[in-house]
């Protein structure tokens, strides 16, 4: 479906050359392979551009430059510039543009640079591709995927280490997800592109570099929860960069005799509430951590809505470990922002009743 382009450039910009591939291109992903976060985000793109025509690329700086994170490098020499398209620095140009090109039956994906960027286009997200599909009674579909790496941890500048998914899980009409892993990395950009509904894909850049194994299948739906260690005494719900601490909590808790299991909740709207209530029948206490402020974040709806379905279940009030209600703080001073083993080990300790 896709014609590599040979040999010298496969810029049609004047002034701009873009390295072309020669003999052979990159291949996609056809077995069990090793691969960063970042690479497999990259292998799920090629994959949805070669399965796709209509699949095409904007952002800034991700054509030639292949992207701050490099999560597109190699993309635009592969599909030209017609597919994978520089834009100028202006978020609400490339969400309205994907709007254009989704309503004549394109399927765009958006990378905003860091979350804190988002917010110029946020009127774009929320007043026109969250709900064009509902205003125009499925008439019009809007399938954009709005790539967000997002959260801290990475020493980075103001405005740069955010975690604005609870503003978007707000809004009825867009689906919402966080990936923590190299495999969900691959199979969930392919889901989220192949749906007929807007996508906010949330990607955690300090994981970006942290490798595993992916396979080509697409494994389980995107809204699906995913059980990634079970246990019996606490639920510990988290998402994105968090699962890894989450897992090393559950290993130090069982050092003490406590069973932890941890769900990665993927879809953070909607919410796969079967799983988690499942499980907290199971256990009768919760934790729930993000990185975002606590106040009108996810974990305490997920808390209210767990407690009004599993009220008689529950052994101990549900806690919260999450940043502080405060702006994001300078780099040096992250470390005590964000929610960490200490953090998240005392919040165990309340639901068991050891505080």
């Amino acid at each position: 479906m896709t014609t590599l382009m040979t040999p010298a450039t496969v810029s049609t910009v004047p002034g701009l050359t873009v390295p072309a591939y020669t003999e052979p291109a990159p291949t996609p992903l056809r077995e069990t392979k090793t691969l960063t976060l970042g690479k497999a985000i990259n292998e799920g793109l090629r994959q949805a551009m070669l399965d796709d025509p209509k699949v095409v690329l904007l952002g800034e700086d991700i054509g030639a430059l292949g992207g701050v994170f490099r999560v597109t490098s190699d993309l635009q020499a592969q599909f030209g510039v017609r597919r994978v398209i520089d834009t100028p620095l202006a978020e609400s140009a490339i969400i309205g543009t994907a709007v254009g090109l989704a309503y004549r039956g394109y399927r765009p994906v958006c990378e905003i640079q860091f979350d804190g960027f988002i917010f110029p286009g946020f009127d774009q997200i929320v007043s026109q591709v969250a709900k064009f599909h509902y205003r125009t009674q499925g008439a019009v579909r809007m399938p954009i995927t709005i790539r967000v790496p997002f959260g801290g941890g990475i020493g980075a500048a103001e405005h740069h280490s955010e975690s604005p998914e609870a503003y978007f899980a707000h809004t009825s009409g867009l689906r919402v997800i966080a990936v923590s892993n190299a495999q969900d990395a691959y199979s969930l950009i392919r889901q989220a592109i192949a749906s007929d509904d807007p996508v906010l894909y949330f990607e955690p850049k300090r994981r970006y570099h942290v490798k595993g194994e992916v396979l080509p299948e697409l494994g389980a739906p995107m809204e699906q929860a995913v059980i990634v260690t079970p246990g019996t005494d606490v639920t510990l719900l988290t998402y994105g960069a968090l699962v890894s601490t989450a897992k090393d909590a559950a290993l130090a808790a069982g050092d003490e005799g406590v069973s932890i299991e941890v769900i990665d909740l993927r879809s953070l709207s909607p919410v796969d509430y079967a799983v988690v209530e499942a499980s907290v029948r199971k256990t009768g206490r919760l934790v729930v951590t993000h990185e975002a402020a606590q106040s009108g974040g996810l974990g305490g709806e997920i808390i209210a809505t767990v407690t009004e379905r599993c009220f008689s279940y529950l052994e101990s009030a549900p806690v919260r470990v999450t940043g502080f209600d405060v702006p994001y703080p300078p780099a040096k001073l992250e470390s005590h922002h964000l929610p960490d083993l200490d953090r998240i080990l005392d919040g165990v300790d309340r639901v068991m009743g050891r505080r």
